[in-house]
């Protein structure tokens, strides 16, 4: 998850609000980019619905690439959201629970071990969702909205470039680890002291999930 200290104002406690330790710890079901930075051109019954299309279908600043979107799919695996690739991940909540809406971020503070308040395939914090939804226009928390404050997050820490230059390597991993708690710093361990999945298990599931994203392509399927 996008993840820093924070003063959670709901329990009036002080931590550091990240997921991925219990997001590990607790069962939560089926567990388990343009071409540079920039701009281009209910689950339960009667709760609202918002269309689970992919960002590159809805447009956006961000162009989604096979390999950027290999590199959100592992995002999304490390930070336990990736549900074998169901979209339903888009909708959980920090400790496994589910939004019934995608309308907005649904600020809601979940008490486990940490207090959170982070939501959605990346897990963003409300603060984190709101300075990107900001940046670029989002009016949603949908699926396409994600995707794109996800990619935003990466050019932030000056990681998208070097991605789309390199692939995904160390150093990547590196810059993302300071946005996102389950991915490793160069030290192999969390940049906030959380537990984080392996570099190398992480490159063999981007590398997988790259050549998924060519046979779509090949296929005439979208990247998803």
């Amino acid at each position: 998850m996008p993840c820093r200290p924070q003063f959670d104002r709901a329990s009036g406690t002080a931590g550091l609000l990240c997921s991925l330790a219990l997001l590990v710890a607790l069962p939560i079901g089926a567990r388990q980019l343009p071409t540079g930075p920039g701009p281009t051109g209910p689950s339960p019954a009667g709760a609202s619905r918002q269309s689970l299309r992919p960002a590159q279908n809805q447009g956006g600043p961000y162009q989604i690439t096979p390999e950027r979107r290999a590199l959100l799919n592992t995002i999304r695996y490390a930070e336990g959201t990736w549900i074998g690739g169901s979209q339903e991940g888009y909708r959980i909540l920090f400790g496994g629970g589910r939004i019934n809406s995608l309308d907005r971020h649904p600020e809601v503070v979940v008490q486990l071990a940490y207090h959170s308040a982070a939501a959605g395939a990346y897990q963003f914090l409300p603060a984190t969702w709101r300075e990107a939804s900001k940046k670029l226009g989002l009016n949603d928390f949908g699926p396409a909205s994600q995707d794109q404050a996800a990619l935003y997050l990466m050019q932030k820490r000056g990681a998208l470039e070097t991605f789309d230059r390199r692939g995904l390597d160390r150093e990547v991993l590196h810059r993302l680890s300071q946005e996102w708690a389950s991915l490793p710093a160069t030290h192999g361990g969390s940049f906030y002291g959380q537990p984080v999945k392996d570099a190398d298990e992480l490159k063999v599931f981007y590398l997988a999930e790259l050549q998924r994203q060519k046979r779509l392509i090949g296929e005439g399927q979208s990247a998803a």
